[in-house]
């Protein structure tokens, strides 16, 4: 075989550098094991790198873009930690991190599409930079400025420079949106967060370890959220006070979840409560990372959380959610009919979307503990009556 005669496999699993399966000679006989599954077929760059919740919350399209390129090879590119959020996910062929060497191969492929879901300049720059057939979603002008790439995303693009039509008119959920953005057919597909065998195994032992009991309801407090927007945080009181009333309740266990950056206010909320509710209360460790913590939440029944990353991970795990909402938008968080959304009624200010609040955070003062109380023993209520 000379040069002229070489002939590159389309083959997902060829790679260059070495066979992909012992002895095989990809480059003198051909692909040996082609199929729909290893044809590269449409290649799809998928740019979605800002806030762990967005990126959960955009892999639904997941299913509508293989409904519409069913041979393709999907890309996708993400901030580094947000990765694992990917991890274990049958859509996708390879997850790439954002930094240089990654963004540098990225450039070399020849896209039939890229998708743009992030509006920040970074992630528009890349989008102007590789090379595809199509764009769609969001790059920038010559001025520097975000702009859409296709007619499809400009409802989500006046969404974002209208503040009426974003706090007060709109209806419609963020996977709605994006799957409009990408010209793809919405057909409320859930989130794609798999848990692998190990996990699996682990979450067995764990409940061994607590002495997991079937017919109680588990009940999981994420107390947290980014700091980002820290004001999404329920105060230490409110929570206080809900697992007090809560944990009187037989047929009830909490559980307090969240990352690395709750482990201080757990502690606290442990401090505060009464000695007895204090030793029903499992608290589940903190710092062991993102897929740990999807183990640890995955015991429960119920979630209890603000619009934030957790509130995005119990929706991926199909858990029953009950959410607060203040500054943020509740219109746009699907639920999947699994739970319910609180939101203050009657506030002028919300939402808002501030870092700052000057209005003494009125809007985590109105959430209704009383509520989230009823909810929760309806919950647990339905749930028995299944089980006997």
């Amino acid at each position: 075989m000379n040069f002229s005669e070489l002939n590159i496999p389309k083959c997902k699993n060829f790679s260059g550098y070495k066979p992909c399966f012992s002895y095989e000679k990809c480059l003198e006989n051909g692909c040996q094991h082609e199929s729909d599954e290893t044809k590269i077929g449409t290649k799809i760059l998928i740019i979605s790198l800002d806030a762990l919740g967005n990126v959960l919350d955009n892999t639904p399209i997941l299913y509508a873009i293989k409904r519409k390129f069913p041979v393709s090879t999907i890309f996708w590119i993400t901030m580094p930690g947000a990765d694992k959020i990917l991890q274990n996910n049958p859509f996708i062929d390879k997850v790439f991190v954002w930094n240089d060497e990654q963004r540098m191969i990225l450039r070399q492929i020849e896209f039939d599409y890229v998708m743009n879901a992030d509006k920040s300049d970074y992630a528009c720059a890349f989008a102007n930079d590789v090379k595809a057939k199509n764009k769609l979603g969001f790059l920038l002008n010559g001025d520097g400025k975000i702009i859409p790439a296709n007619e499809s995303a400009m409802y989500s693009y006046i969404l974002g420079n209208d503040d009426q039509k974003k706090f007060r008119e709109n209806t419609r959920s963020g996977v709605d949106i994006i799957h409009e953005v990408f010209e793809l057919e919405y057909k409320r597909d859930p989130y794609v967060f798999n848990l692998s065998d190990e996990e699996k195994e682990f979450i067995k032992s764990y409940k061994t370890e607590i002495a997991f009991d079937e017919s109680k309801t588990y009940v999981g407090f994420n107390t947290g959220c980014s700091n980002l927007f820290p004001n999404k945080k329920m105060t230490i009181d409110q929570h206080v006070y809900l697992i007090s009333e809560l944990a009187k309740e037989k047929n009830l266990k909490i559980v307090l979840l969240g990352g690395k950056e709750d482990t201080e206010r757990n502690q606290q909320i442990l401090d505060k409560l009464d000695v007895k509710v204090k030793a029903k209360i499992i608290s589940t460790p903190t710092t062991l990372g993102l897929r740990r913590g999807a183990c640890f939440m995955d015991i429960c029944d119920v979630v209890i959380t603000g619009d934030s990353f957790g509130m995005h991970m119990a929706i991926g795990l199909k858990k029953y959610v009950i959410a607060w909402f203040g500054l943020s938008c509740a219109a746009e968080i699907e639920l999947y009919g699994r739970g319910e959304k609180l939101v203050p009624v009657g506030l002028e200010c919300s939402p808002c979307w501030k870092k700052v609040c000057p209005y003494n955070l009125e809007c985590i003062q109105m959430i209704d503990l009383e509520k989230i109380i009823r909810l929760t023993k309806e919950f647990a209520a339905k749930k028995s009556k299944k089980l006997n």
